[in-house]
């Protein structure tokens, strides 16, 4: 399947100034765990990808819009089993419970891909919930306020990032793909 019919990539195109899909340069994704620690697993990997791009100063901040966007799927976008063992290690033989034997092979829960343009970096953060994402939202949850320790991650992600959205996953995909896009500083990409 080419880049403009991907399901991960094509609302990516709505609203911004024209860019070849065939000029994806890089791409990389890793998935993650139903465990909190997939968060800092979510932040060595870009680390990584991003020093192997060479793209290391955009490091803090895509950083951080990717703890917020997988943060987001561990906590919200997961069915109730996975989001109860979020604090455990995984254990010997998992995926039997899930139609197969200890060898199963389960399409992981949460996945994190990062896509590299000429002009563009984009992290896009894949979970199993149809549900939209919900920034927390002053006029509506008046218990909201800036020392609140939940409720501000999109409101991060969009500080942080040139734009961001989601989608919901087409043909037999269930869920959804949250995304940021960074603009890349000319001569950088």
């Amino acid at each position: 399947m080419g880049i403009k019919g991907s399901t991960m990539v094509e609302p990516l195109w709505q609203g911004l100034p024209p860019i070849d899909p065939s000029a994806l340069s890089n791409s990389a994704s890793c998935a993650l765990a139903a465990r909190y620690d997939a968060v800092k697993g979510a932040r060595d990997f870009t680390r990584a990808t991003l020093h192997g791009w060479d793209l290391s100063q955009l490091f803090d901040d895509v950083a951080l819009v990717v703890s917020e966007l997988v943060t987001n799927a561990l906590r919200h976008a997961l069915p109730g089993e996975d989001r109860e063992s979020l604090g455990s290690r995984p254990q010997a033989g998992h995926g039997a419970g899930h139609g197969g034997g200890p060898m199963a092979v389960v399409e992981p829960a949460v996945r994190l891909h990062l896509m590299r343009w000429t002009s563009r970096l984009v992290c896009a953060v894949r979970d199993p919930s149809e549900v939209s994402p919900v920034t927390g939202d002053t006029a509506l949850f008046p218990e909201f306020n800036g020392a609140a320790e939940s409720g501000r991650g999109l409101y991060l992600v969009e500080s942080f990032s040139d734009s961001w959205g989601w989608h919901p996953l087409a043909g037999t995909l269930r869920g959804k793909v949250v995304w940021a896009l960074f603009q890349l500083p000319r001569g950088e990409g």
